[in-house]
């Protein structure tokens, strides 16, 4: 059985030949906002049943589940699921209670009930979100008390996902342990559903692509090599307006790049952020140092939608310009290096997240979420611009974005506790 699978099924199908099993069921808790799934094509691929709750609106042909279904997962009726209304994260959301011998043994949550938090209920509709989000509250509870304490906990989203209401910690639970340390099973519902919106963060951009893409019933992706772009197709595609997009990492990229190019490092979240910042359906092209970091990346972005690289190009910007133009570069720096220099004659601009700045920034600094930057580039104050994050990645695209603009830039590749060592403590208030 495979619960809420990725677009790139491959690797499922590899994971059950390796096992020597085979997939009867593709089972999906919720249409997915985050991601595009993988579930209908596992499912035709293999001849599974392919388990989606009935009240999910869908366009194509589906095995629709209702709250107390129960499916035999072998022909012995010794493994069951048991399907459980747990609205909230969306209005149709379903979890499955996995039963060996009518025993729970382990319940998929997808984005209900997760490691210390519950999905966020403002993906669907805004005017829905405190109704979902007391929606929430009720169904962990349900959860909670239907399932014994040493029923294992395996939610789709973890931590990191911005499909998720705060960030989890650790990688495995049991309904026992989150009694103890979810705020939903812990708090009543006014207090629960207070912070719960408090807390809610953007939504990424890409998101609104997710949903209806998933109803619709997602294509096969390919994920052969794309075509390959030597220099001059390169430059005619910044030229076009396209994005070009290096894969490497951002302190080699700070050392040596082609001028216009936009630094996603493949080692971070590509997939989260390209997708949120890229206006959907640009054509875009991938500059990787290697084929395998090329299809890595590829990998990462069909989960999210971007289903083919316009081009590509492999090695680094020797073979990238044309003969006889030079890289373009700008330098990295620390706090302790901005604190040096000063900051007077210079623009601090912060894009971190804004319930990041609101613990502390560095004062005079500007702020712009790295997601906003790039459209809002013509907000950024004239003069040489320092810009940050928290550690260094977010601070990398944009200054890559801002490099590609024509601004005079260094990246604060540094953890934002050290502004505070280096004499830049941050404001408050």
């Amino acid at each position: 059985m495979a619960v809420d699978p990725l677009r790139d099924i491959d690797q499922v199908m590899a994971a059950a030949a390796r096992r020597g099993v085979r997939i009867s069921h593709v089972v999906e808790t919720h249409l997915h906002n985050d991601y595009v799934t993988g579930g209908l094509e596992l499912a035709r691929i293999t001849g599974a049943r392919y388990l989606v709750p009935a009240d999910a609106k869908v366009s194509f042909a589906r095995v629709p589940v209702e709250d107390g279904d129960t499916v035999d997962i072998d022909a012995g009726s010794l493994v069951t699921l048991a399907a459980i209304a747990t609205p909230g994260h969306t209005p149709h959301h379903t979890s499955y209670a996995l039963r060996e011998a009518g025993r729970p043994v382990a319940v998929f949550t997808g984005g209900s009930l997760l490691i210390g938090t519950v999905g966020r209920p403002d993906l669907v509709e805004p005017r829905l979100t405190e109704q979902l989000a007391r929606a929430q509250h009720a169904s962990a509870h349900r959860l909670a008390t239907g399932l014994p304490d040493e029923t294992a906990v395996l939610p789709t989203h973890g931590f990191g996902s911005f499909c998720s209401s705060a960030q989890s910690d650790g990688d495995q639970t049991t309904i026992g342990k989150e009694k103890s340390a979810n705020t939903a099973l812990t708090v009543d519902v006014d207090t629960f559903v207070a912070d719960l919106l408090a807390g809610l963060e953007d939504v990424p951009a890409y998101y609104a692509h997710m949903g209806p893409a998933n109803a619709a019933g997602p294509a096969p992706v390919d994920l052969t090599p794309p075509a390959l772009a030597d220099p001059t197709a390169i430059a005619a595609r910044l030229a076009a307006g396209e994005w070009v997009v290096d894969l490497r990492n951002r302190m080699v990229f700070a050392e040596g790049h082609v001028a216009g190019s936009f630094n996603f490092e493949a080692d971070g979240k590509i997939a989260t952020y390209l997708a949120w910042m890229i206006p959907w359906g640009k054509p875009v092209t991938l500059l990787a140092e290697s084929a395998e970091q090329l299809a890595e990346a590829q990998r990462e972005l069909v989960r999210v939608g971007i289903d083919r690289p316009a081009a590509a190009a492999i090695g680094g910007p020797a073979a990238w310009l044309p003969d006889g133009q030079t890289p373009a570069a700008f330098p990295r720096s620390t706090f302790a290096g901005l604190a040096a220099h000063g900051t007077d004659d210079v623009v601090v601009l912060d894009v971190r997240r804004d319930s990041e700045r609101a613990n502390g920034w560095i004062e005079g600094s500007v702020h712009i979420p790295i997601h906003e930057l790039h459209g809002r580039l013509s907000e950024v104050p004239a003069g040489a611009v320092w810009v940050h994050c928290a550690g260094g990645m977010r601070a990398a695209i944009a200054a890559s974005l801002l490099d590609a603009a024509g601004r005079d830039v260094v990246a604060v590749d540094d953890g934002f506790d050290a502004a505070t060592d280096a004499g830049l403590p941050p404001t408050t208030g």
